[in-house]
């Protein structure tokens, strides 16, 4: 059997493999929160493997080793430090990210500013996280290139057939779970190449001189080790254009609502900055080996040198294993799964963007959690064939990565931060600096991919130093001034705007008015035997499905809801509506729609030491909501 059998016979194993993870949790989802945030049950460690996996593509792998034999450790600036920073930084956040009453960053924003930010904001998310994923199917079409001489295109068909099987099947949970097993791919390869790096220049494989590790190692020059020197000027750019967008990444906010504590996500964010770390290390000695091996490629530099570079480690592995195709084919599997790993991770975040945040709210508010997972499945192959196409047109890994990065960076990092921590911030302010930092930062972006001749420095960087990474120091900028400028010109936002985000506002806005209820009532003793109740760290979760006996209109039941009552209350649309009576959000009774026309869920997620309080008042939703049903002749009925 040859190598490249070899390989789609493993692959199959592989994905089947995956599959049946996502096959399983598929039949463990019973509301919204199941599928977008795994029930808000993931522990710190796979929490952890998730986190290190989908920020390590097989791309960004290939080019961190080609940085490492050009640049030397001068080059962690441009991808390793921000990657591991980024978690760390996002752990220090966990306390304020956690207790939001999200499912997207988008709906956050809505609940922060109004509805006229969340649709430009969703549209924003979707392309970067399509950017994202150009990345890793570039880098496994590069692989698979390589070793076989496949079709980039096949190579593409490969990372979306199965990355839509699985993603599709088991939502969040599925991708957190398959992260665990591909991020040990991926380590125990990036480990064993070091080993087998090493070992051949000890060996004098390849037609190298042997020398020892010490030799090795002691040969490496001083500026290698050096990581300034690229010049304090870079790193402070590289600094301030990266680490903003990936701390306002989407898919990691995700996790941590997704963790089932605040504990519990800062740990993860902490254990998976240590495991990308390891990764990067394994990198970095593999490629001092490659450089004694392929003394050249290092010879002609950089940028000229990294056609030569990223690719080295898999001409490494075809020439050292030639004779040895299941190895080969076990690498293939190992860069395979860290596209894939990347790639679920940014099709769900950007497919949750499509199918909650613009279907549901703006096209179908009353949709079903059934019609919303077929929305969501679509939007998956959605976003991993255009990350196809893109890969066509953006062919750099990096570069990729950095665009990404940058039109992130430039268009939400101040309406998103400054959101959560500035309560002089408008939606007009938010809305100004979104659009001019995405227009400006994607014009740059296009000048710099059109005047750039092949393999020669940006042509924004020659113009004015100022002007390096695609400009995004100017995009920021000009979105800051925007964003505070507006806001300050502005009509403050209004408190149910704040509430989620400051507690002090939250508590001004609250009506404790649940009523009486004895514990022996019958109606409440039969009312607490359907209310499922979980409990995930911190906090129980607590779900009442209910059924309607006649033909429900969504619209009509939620203005109903809203005129009986002022404590129901609808700030992300009309696809959720709050029974807002104190501070804590994600406490609160929310009501949405089931999976099926006439179902409609109720849940809440109060801290444990006020559960008692809480069912009570899931009882009082209860009741209001039979009532205004019972004026239209419509029963409700637990199931």
């Amino acid at each position: 059997m040859d190598g490249y059998n070899i390989f789609l016979m493993l692959l199959a194993v592989y994905i089947a493999g995956l599959v049946a993870i996502g096959w399983y949790f598929n039949k463990k989802q019973k509301s919204v929160t199941d599928f977008w945030l795994a029930g808000r049950r993931i522990g710190p460690s796979a929490l952890g493997f998730s986190a290190a996996a989908s920020w390590l593509t097989a791309g960004g792998i290939l080019a961190v080793i080609g940085y490492y034999m050009l640049q030397g450790m001068g080059s962690i600036w441009a991808f390793v430090a921000p990657n591991i920073l980024a978690l760390l930084i996002i752990a220090m956040f966990v306390g304020k990210i956690k207790n939001l009453p999200a499912i997207t960053q988008p709906e956050l924003l809505e609940q922060r500013y109004g509805s006229a930010v969340r649709w430009p904001i969703a549209l924003i998310i979707t392309v970067v996280m399509i950017l994202f994923a150009v990345a890793d199917v570039t880098g496994l079409s590069l692989v698979l290139q390589v070793f076989y001489g496949i079709d980039p295109l096949y190579a593409a068909a490969i990372v979306a057939i199965a990355v839509s099987l699985y993603v599709t099947l088991g939502g969040l949970s599925a991708v957190v779970w398959t992260d665990v097993v591909q991020f040990a791919f991926l380590a125990i390869f990036t480990i064993a190449m070091a080993f087998a790096a090493v070992g051949a220049v000890a060996d004098g494989g390849l037609n190298t001189p042997a020398i020892s590790s010490s030799e090795l190692f002691g040969n490496v020059p001083d500026v290698w080790w050096n990581p300034f020197s690229i010049g304090i000027p870079m790193v402070l750019i590289f600094v301030f254009a990266i680490i903003p967008g990936w701390i306002t990444e989407q898919d990691p906010w995700q996790k941590v609502w997704a963790a089932r504590d605040a504990k519990s996500a800062r740990l993860g964010m902490i254990l998976g900055s240590l495991m990308i770390t390891v990764v990067f290390a394994a990198c970095a000695i593999i490629a001092i080996a490659l450089n004694n091996i392929y003394p050249d490629i290092a010879g002609m530099g950089f940028p000229a040198g990294m056609a030569q570079a990223e690719p080295a480690l898999l001409a490494f592995v075809s020439e050292r294993f030639a004779s040895a195709p299941l190895l080969i084919a076990l690498s293939a599997i190992g860069l395979a799964a860290a596209s894939m790993s990347c790639t679920d991770t940014f099709a769900t975040s950007g497919a949750s963007c499509i199918s909650r945040d613009i279907f549901q709210r703006y096209i179908k508010p009353d949709a079903t959690m059934k019609e919303m997972l077929v929305v969501n499945r679509i939007s998956v192959l959605i976003i991993v064939l255009a990350a196809v196409a893109g890969s066509f047109v953006i062919p750099n890994i990096i570069d990729a990565i950095h665009i990404a990065t940058f039109i992130a960076s430039a268009s939400y990092f101040f309406p998103l931060m400054g959101g959560l921590y500035w309560k002089r911030a408008t939606k007009e302010g938010a809305f100004a600096g979104m659009v001019v930092g995405f227009v400006v930062q994607v014009s740059l972006v296009a000048i710099d991919l059109i005047k750039t001749p092949p393999m020669e420095a940006n042509y924004l960087e020659t113009v004015h130093p100022a002007l390096m990474s695609h400009g995004v120091i100017v995009g920021m900028g000009l979105s800051a001034i925007a964003f505070f400028g507006v806001s300050l010109m502005t009509k403050p936002s209004s408190r149910i705007n704040l509430a989620p985000f400051f507690e002090e506002e939250a508590d001004e806005l609250a009506r404790y008015e649940t009523r009486e209820i004895s514990e022996t009532d019958p109606s409440y003793s039969a009312f607490l035997k359907n209310v499922d109740e979980k409990v995930a760290g911190e906090r129980a979760h607590l779900q009442l499905n209910l059924r309607a006996s006649g033909a429900l209109s969504w619209h009509e039941l939620v203005e109903k809801l809203k005129s009986s009552s002022p404590a129901w209350v609808t700030p992300t649309g009309l696809d959720s509506i709050y029974r807002l009576t104190h501070g804590d959000m994600l406490a609160c009774v929310t009501v949405t729609r089931g999976s099926e026309e006439s179902d409609i869920w109720l849940k809440a997620e109060p801290r444990l030491e006020t559960v008692g309080r809480q069912k009570k008042e899931l009882f009082t939703a209860y009741e209001e909501l039979k009532k205004v049903l019972g004026q239209k002749g419509v029963n409700l009925d637990f199931y």
